[in-house]
């Protein structure tokens, strides 16, 4: 059975002097950005059953106005370990999804989210990722076995 995971960079945030980072929100062009991420996804039929998500205000307030556009209810755990973490630890949450789940949607940070995805790459060590960019990795094998060189990647926007 197939797993598809989708990785998704948060949209453009406010920057602000007096927010610490992870309470920083999304910018209003930020905000327009994910709702057109999640119209894609709708549009696509890249619908998730179960989201990861990084607990920083952007992170939140990005999916919450992908969820808008989406014709589904998935599953969503906030994880406070995405707001800082690397390819290994985001690889390491992927493997413990519930094997019932065959697509994920994983909401996170640069520079891991565009590292993520790049490793599932085999023509490239870089990925250009801006805010609100998305890729989806078709997995050959179950999460618990989720490792570079296990799926194909395909950039979405």
């Amino acid at each position: 059975m197939s797993r598809r995971l989708i990785v998704l960079r948060h949209a453009q945030a406010e920057h602000s002097a007096s927010l610490s980072d992870i309470e920083r929100p999304l910018s209003g062009e930020g905000r327009g950005q994910a709702r057109a991420v999640g119209a894609l996804l709708a549009r696509e039929g890249l619908l998730p059953e179960h989201v990861l998500c990084s607990t920083a205000q952007r992170t939140r307030q990005t999916w919450g106005l992908v969820a808008e556009e989406l014709p589904c209810e998935p599953e969503v755990d906030f994880e406070a370990e995405l707001y800082t973490a690397d390819v290994d630890t985001a690889l390491r949450l992927v493997t413990l999804v519930d094997p019932e789940v065959r697509t994920l949607l994983l909401v996170g940070h640069n520079p891991t989210m565009a590292q993520l995805a790049a490793a599932f790459d085999s023509d490239s060590g870089y990925l250009s990722f801006p805010p609100a960019s998305a890729a989806v990795i078709d997995l050959e094998v179950d999460w618990l076995y989720a490792a570079p060189g296990t799926g194909s990647l395909r950039l979405l926007n």
